[in-house]
């Protein structure tokens, strides 16, 4: 990591810059890879999992069976925090229901909100040398909660052709309705038109690789909705000399193992904090086994050291944080002045890997900047919102000239009509 001793906001926007990984070559094989699944359906999908996973694959839906073996599979200590993490997930989201209200706006008129499951939505679950199970729970339940009736999972396959049975595992538990064996663009692109074996989705939630990111926006240029704008994972930790260095250090290093596209950022007033932090790194990460990755993820990550604190926030704030630690004396008090970030960790013993698996808050948050404009998902991502009205007789004649004014105005005659010959007839008796 790279130290910066107080950069002038001048220089934020060059130490706010993340790595870009979609290329307009990598954004021609996803359009040529979609296009080959619109026209080709399953035997475009089976030929690209050949190709790009190496396995032949007849049936791509997952058997009953495989889904029990998988189960049989799990060590039961694993079984129970997977267990304990859904419920804690389960109580936040299930928090987040919301009650409709009925409003008077004006004698007579009855407004309301009731919120509406998306039908069906597709869950891309990440495998390979991190199958990532939580995100299973992250995604699944509230989307049952909401009351979707499909959940449909696609998961890449290893090279015997399975899905990690963690993932399987959190899937039965949390209610999955289908899962398939297929990954990266091919993945996307299915759940995008849908063939004769995956079905079309109304929505597509997961992180993923490059491949799939640019997979994902593509789709969304197509019409389908996504979950949010995703890149790499990211971490800012502001610190002050009440932070444990070694805590710091190591939640630096767990976000910086996600990928070597990931970036980590270290904010203090303190260049002595700095100091023991980047000595701490050097001894955990020699202890991990994902290092090779964790040191191409510091080769773009830096510490930034500000006269205050207060300007190391107003950084964090410019920067958009995916996740956000702060390792402050009287940490608390300071999240008022926290406006963009897509989850928080306050003091020393919140680590940011609480948030990732077991706390109760979801882990699908945006990056690259994007908690300037969008939260991370939540109950709502998985529903629409749809608004009521109810006009009585007395209501409409309340605020039935009110409407013919406007309409008037607009030189919208017919709007004008609907409501006087309503009125009309109500004078009429």
């Amino acid at each position: 990591m790279k130290t910066y001793i107080n950069p002038t906001p001048e220089q934020w926007s060059a130490l706010a810059t993340r790595q870009t990984v979609a290329s307009a070559d990598l954004n021609e094989t996803v359009k040529s890879i979609f296009n080959d699944i619109q026209k080709n359906g399953s035997t475009a999908v089976k030929k690209y999992t050949n190709y790009f996973d190496g396995i032949s694959i007849e049936n791509v839906a997952v058997s009953t069976a495989e889904i029990e073996k998988a189960v049989a599979e799990i060590p039961s200590d694993l079984k129970n925090a997977i267990q304990i993490a859904a419920e804690n997930i389960k109580r936040f989201h299930q928090s987040q229901k919301e009650i409709p209200t009925k409003i008077e706006t004006t004698s007579g008129v009855f407004c309301w909100r009731e919120s509406r499951a998306i039908e069906t939505v597709g869950i891309y679950i990440p495998g390979g040398t991190a199958p990532l199970f939580s995100t299973v729970l992250m995604l699944a339940i509230p989307a049952k909660i909401a009351g979707c009736k499909n959940i449909i999972l696609c998961s890449p396959p290893d090279k015997n052709g399975n899905i990690n049975p963690a993932i399987l595992y959190a899937a039965q538990l949390t209610g999955v309705t289908q899962m398939y064996k297929v990954g990266g663009i091919q993945a996307i692109a299915a759940m995008t038109f849908g063939t004769d074996e995956i079905p079309k989705v109304d929505k597509l939630f997961g992180p993923g690789n490059q491949y799939v990111t640019a997979a994902k926006q593509y789709a969304q240029q197509l019409g389908l909705a996504i979950d949010l704008p995703a890149g790499p994972s990211e971490l800012l930790v502001i610190a002050d000399d009440t932070c444990d260095p070694e805590f710091v250090a190591s939640d630096l290093l767990s976000q910086a193992e996600h990928g070597g596209d990931s970036q980590v950022i270290l904010v203090t007033n303190s260049e002595e904090i700095v100091s023991k932090v980047a000595t701490a790194i050097e001894k955990q990460k020699a202890l991990l086994a994902r290092q090779s990755v964790v040191e191409k993820a510091l080769e773009n990550s830096r510490a930034l050291v500000f006269q205050s604190i207060q300007t190391g926030i107003e950084f964090s704030n410019f920067y958009a944080p995916e996740h956000l630690i702060l390792a402050l004396e009287d940490a608390e008090n300071k999240i008022t002045l926290i406006e963009n970030a897509g989850s928080v960790f306050i003091g020393n013993y919140s680590c940011e890997s609480a948030g990732d698996y077991a706390s109760g808050t979801n882990h699908t948050l945006p990056t690259n900047g994007y908690a300037k404009n969008y939260s991370g998902v939540s109950l709502d991502s998985f529903v629409k919102k749809i608004t009521f009205q109810k006009l009585t007789s007395k209501g409409l004649q309340n605020l039935g000239p009110t409407i013919e004014l406007m309409a008037a105005a607009e030189q919208l005659d017919a709007h004008k009509n609907a409501v006087s010959i309503r009125l009309k007839k109500l004078q009429n008796g």
